[in-house]
């Protein structure tokens, strides 16, 4: 199924980043009945669900990370653009390769990839696990550690939604549930719910579920990446978790730069 993300265009251009784009005609054909299920990236659903519908299933989760891919073998240095749509991404870059230039990058990854291979850009931010997932395997791709950049919120995780009542859909597809990756989604949605963000503001988070535990990292930054404030939490419930993180954000300055980022 085509979204609007996919298309591109006008529509894509006037709401870059905000969720909804990738989901759009997936979600409606989902209330209509015309499918029982539908399969997202979890990064580009709201953090709260919609009455009518719910998460029935969270596979075992990809690779988090975030990738950089280069169209050498060069490191990144003053003057090298780098392209993305993402202020998450942007801020992070700039923090840790100054003198980069970011640029708009829009579009789905192969299109991304494309406009790396074309020269149009040096290099493109694209999600591991969307590579993972379509087969691909760039020239000059480099893992990100979450010291250089905090993936979105549920980023490499899938969720598979269905119609909230439908019993038999939401029996079947107990078989998919990975539960470490249920409670890391919690932790994450969770602490977007708390500071009232989403892909389209510079937010990064990322939980790992342990034994009993679960140990949730969040990262707000400004769009120029000149201030970034960073805050960890280990609990037993991922809302305590995403309470906690929140709170130590918000007390070094993250509604600020928030609300600032949502005024830009």
């Amino acid at each position: 199924m085509t979204t609007a993300g996919d298309e591109g265009g006008d529509a894509a251009s006037s709401v870059a980043g905000l969720k909804g784009l990738w989901i759009d005609t997936i979600v409606e054909a989902l209330r209509n009945g015309e499918i029982d299920l539908a399969v997202h990236s979890a990064k580009d659903l709201p953090a709260e669900d919609d009455d009518d519908l719910t998460i029935g299933a969270v596979p075992e989760r990809g690779d988090p990370h975030d990738v950089l891919v280069m169209a050498d073998a060069g490191e990144p240095g003053p003057g090298t653009r780098i392209g993305t749509s993402s202020l998450r991404r942007r801020a992070q870059l700039l923090a840790a390769y100054p003198g980069v230039e970011v640029v708009q990058l829009r579009g789905n990854v192969p299109t991304r990839l494309r406009k790396v291979t074309d020269g149009e850009v040096t290099g493109a931010v694209v999600a591991a696990a969307g590579l993972e997932r379509l087969g691909l395997e760039p020239s000059h791709a480099r893992s990100l550690s979450v010291d250089v950049m905090v993936p979105a919120p549920c980023q490499g995780t899938l969720a598979v939604q269905c119609r909230a009542g439908d019993r038999i859909t939401a029996a079947v597809l107990t078989v998919l549930e990975h539960r470490p990756s249920r409670i890391a989604l919690e932790a994450e949605r969770a602490l977007m719910r708390r500071l009232d963000g989403g892909c389209s503001l510079p937010l990064g988070a990322i939980a790992a579920a342990k034994r009993d535990t679960v140990r949730l990292a969040g990262l707000v930054a400004s769009p120029d990446g000149s201030r970034i404030v960073r805050a960890a939490a280990e609990t037993r419930e991922p809302e305590r978790a995403a309470d906690l993180v929140a709170e130590q954000l918000l007390t070094g300055g993250a509604d600020r730069i928030l609300e600032e980022s949502r005024g830009a």
